[in-house]
């Protein structure tokens, strides 16, 4: 236990890499792809890129029913050139805060909003490559509440799954995004159920 928090304190300690040049190498509506020189405190010097995105915080919303279902949405995404199942999710408008945006996506979204809702955690996708974060709420006690679809292209298919079934859920193969997986387990985490 001892060496555990002495291991903790050195890399708390650790001091980060000096900026010596940022330079902007690409920009469009979503991302910023930036370069990076850095200097290590060893003398170390590297050139590393990140992507950023250009937009604030983002939300997921882990929404749970009366009858201990998931709700889910299918949608399509371009990156894999598929329909995938996951959380819904969306971005933090400037005069929002997490809590509000994930009522307003899960409206949205799945027709649904919620009386109860609770920040758990901030997830990171890649950080060593990608700036961002999403913040994983977890929304019950909800209520039929249908809002535009907001920057969908289409209707989106709700998926509801019984939480007893996350286990099939997870063998899924349209539902792979890191996110919803990683967000699914923290939320049986937090209602006790893992």
């Amino acid at each position: 236990m001892a060496q555990t928090h002495a291991i903790k304190r050195y890399f708390s300690m650790r001091k980060k890499p000096k900026i010596k040049q940022l330079n902007t190498l690409c920009q469009s509506r979503l991302f910023t792809i930036e370069q990076l020189q850095l200097e290590f405190s060893n003398g170390n010097q590297v050139v590393f890129e990140r992507l950023k995105a250009n937009a604030g915080r983002a939300v997921m919303i882990a929404a749970i029913s009366a009858e201990q279902e998931i709700i889910l949405v299918r949608e399509y995404a371009a990156g894999t050139d598929s329909y995938e199942l996951q959380l819904p999710k969306g971005i933090v408008e400037p005069d929002e805060d997490s809590l509000q945006a994930a009522n307003r996506e899960l409206a949205e979204e799945t027709g649904y909003a919620a009386h109860t809702l609770k920040c758990l955690q901030a997830i990171k996708v890649s950080p060593g490559y990608f700036q961002h974060d999403t913040d994983l709420v977890l929304a019950t006690d909800l209520y039929p509440h249908k809002l535009d679809s907001g920057d969908e292209p289409e209707e989106l298919e709700v998926v509801k799954y019984p939480l007893s079934q996350v286990d099939a859920l997870l063998q899924r193969g349209d539902f792979s995004e890191a996110r919803s997986i990683a967000g699914v387990l923290l939320v049986l985490r937090e209602l006790g159920l893992s």
